[in-house]
């Protein structure tokens, strides 16, 4: 007797398909929604100077508005989530008092909310999103000072323009901040080249957004190759030129979409 081979009926192939390509979000994650909590930043701060651990100056400059939030631990990944994109809902089911229905939210995690290992929301191995004022109040109800439960998922950042890059250091010590980055928005991976050294120098994550290498790069133009922890892998050639000084930003014309 021959082996038993099952038949899919048609219309049950596009079902197959989806579950196939559908469900993998940012990172091969599955794209579905998940458990956490949020509060917000004090209301005396302003949200534009909420880049705190990840290195933005300002959150408008950089590219990510208002819409931002410090992450727990967990999800900070030592830097790593730097300017990535997640999407919130207030858990309507478990907070209807303070919760607004159907409302979400798209952020960029600017920051880290650290631990204070006395039972607080952002210790390990919480999900917590202390949000910018703002952002917390497209989701919340005003007048909820405290927390509330939310639902939330990665989500591919949509920037105007294109990447940022602000050059940082001194002499042969270079330090360039990356921001305003499209796609899955968080970097794995980062190289410069001078127009002189013609070769792809490996950058090291120093802090947060800021990438840095031990090579004299001044009086040249510079490229950069980008890697996102998606995998995806774009150039920058010649976005920044030979004239170029310590404390200006640049930005390309190409982004990760």
């Amino acid at each position: 007797m021959g082996p038993v081979v099952a038949v899919v009926p048609p219309r049950f192939w596009h079902f197959f398909l989806i579950l196939s390509m559908g469900f993998v979000g940012i990172n091969g994650q599955v794209n579905r929604w998940l458990n956490a909590h949020a509060t917000y930043y004090g209301a005396d701060q302003s949200p534009s100077t909420l880049g705190g651990a990840c290195g933005y100056d300002n959150t408008i400059h950089a590219g990510f508005g208002v819409n931002t939030a410090a992450v727990s631990g967990v999800l900070f990944r030592g830097g790593q989530a730097c300017g990535a994109c997640y999407q919130l809902m207030c858990d309507y089911r478990a907070d209807p008092k303070w919760c607004l229905r159907h409302a979400t939210v798209t952020l960029t995690a600017t920051n880290f909310c650290p631990p204070n290992n006395h039972g607080g929301w952002c210790d390990p191995p919480r999900q917590h999103f202390d949000m910018s004022m703002p952002a917390f109040f497209r989701i919340a109800r005003q007048g909820n000072e405290g927390i509330v439960p939310i639902l939330y998922k990665r989500v591919a950042c949509k920037r105007r323009g294109g990447v940022h890059f602000t050059l940082k250091g001194q002499s042969n010590f270079n330090m360039v901040m990356f921001s305003n980055v499209g796609g899955s928005g968080d970097l794995k991976g980062a190289w410069v080249r001078g127009s002189r050294t013609k070769t792809w120098i490996a950058m090291q994550r120093n802090w947060g957004a800021n990438w840095s290498s031990s090579v004299d790069l001044r009086i040249q133009r510079l490229s950069f190759k980008l890697t996102l922890v998606d995998g995806r892998t774009q150039l920058f050639f010649n976005v920044v030129p030979s004239s170029w000084s310590f404390g200006q930003t640049f930005s390309s014309r190409n982004q990760f979409y």
